[in-house]
């Protein structure tokens, strides 16, 4: 049973772990992986964990499962749902650790002038995207139009008070939904636990989002594929090493549907109201944290490959973007992206 069930996931990153030859000893390296989010995930440890793999399996599968409380907009009694079926007043009490995911929410909903909204939820809903049924025609203009009257970051205040926060909301028919950030969220957690447990050489994947710190068991940096988005199984555009930093990758071409032969993607443009339709695929992020990626992520595939490149590079931004084209993909990316590419074979 997945901890916060959200349709098809993203799934964009292949991990290369290096391991040695069949003659050779095998190293020593702890690896548990399980499902959450609606994806997978996965933690690999060249360093001993205490209690050894059962203690980190119940250790990680807790704190998912306390996130899965917090957040899930499928479990009617999580911290989020009851937040979003209520009528916002008085505001409700949050802890700090689901507090610092909304705030993420809320600032690069700033950073990118709207193009992350982590109100966006009637919307995703509308589509079929949400915990609601997909629809069975194309909503109308006024569906849209009026779903979109529910939608602003503008109507939500997060406010400290002791221990922890206030969650308002301006209109009682305001919608959070931080799926899009769940993923760089527990990534970022998970990372926590390992480092407060003395491990400190891990990979953890939770889909897109991707943390490493250190070195695998063969004492060599932690490297990371960009799959291309192509129906060839295992075919991939880079390789990267993160170097301890957070890689995030958001694409629009796995987590869709067609309707009367249109496809449809999961990423809703807040302005339009609409799946969005132009030739970004696949969009990677390079920052500090997996939670600032994953915003990050989300946002650069809604504002399409040029505006996506030109705010990259405005902001000196690690990013990296896949756009299909007549003759295949093509990726480009900044330069600040440059310096964790792994260097091609001539």
């Amino acid at each position: 049973m997945s901890l916060l069930a959200r349709p098809a996931p993203r799934g964009l990153l292949l991990t290369l772990l290096l391991m040695l030859t069949a003659c050779q000893p095998a190293p020593t390296q702890t690896r548990i992986q399980g499902k959450t989010m609606g994806t997978y995930y996965a933690v690999t440890l060249s360093d001993p964990f205490p209690g050894g793999e059962p203690a980190l399996q119940q250790e990680v599968d807790a704190l998912l499962a306390r996130m899965n409380h917090e957040i899930s907009t499928y479990d009617p009694n999580s911290l989020i749902s009851r937040f979003n079926q209520g009528s916002g007043q008085p505001p409700m009490a949050i802890p700090a650790t689901m507090a610092k995911i909304v705030q993420q929410g809320i600032d690069a909903g700033h950073l990118t002038k709207g193009k992350l909204d982590v109100t966006v939820g009637p919307l995703v809903n509308l589509w079929g995207f949400g915990p609601d049924k997909r629809p069975v025609k194309r909503p109308s203009a006024e569906q849209i139009a009026s779903a979109r009257q529910k939608v602003g970051i503008d109507r939500l205040t997060l406010t400290p008070e002791g221990d922890h926060f206030l969650l308002g909301k301006g209109i009682p028919d305001l919608y959070l939904d931080l799926s899009t950030l769940g993923e760089g969220a527990a990534s970022d957690e998970i990372a926590g636990l390992l480092e407060q447990k003395g491990v400190h050489n891990y990979l953890i994947e939770v889909a897109g989002a991707v943390r490493s710190k250190g070195n695998n068991a063969k004492g060599k940096p932690w490297r990371v594929a960009i799959v291309e988005p192509s129906d060839q199984p295992g075919a991939f555009s880079d390789v990267v090493i993160p170097n301890g930093m957070a890689l995030s990758t958001a694409g629009s071409y796995r987590n869709y549907y067609e309707l009367d032969g249109q496809r449809y993607s999961h990423i809703i443009d807040p302005a339009s109201g609409q799946p969005i339709t132009h030739k970004l695929v696949s969009a990677s992020v390079i920052t500090p944290t997996a939670l600032e990626a994953d915003a990050l992520d989300t946002a650069l595939m809604v504002m399409g490959p040029e505006q996506a490149m030109a705010f990259a590079k405005a902001h000196g931004l690690a990013v990296y973007l896949i756009v299909k084209t007549e003759q295949g993909f093509a990726a480009s990316h900044t330069p600040q992206f440059a310096p964790y590419l792994v260097a091609k074979q001539p």
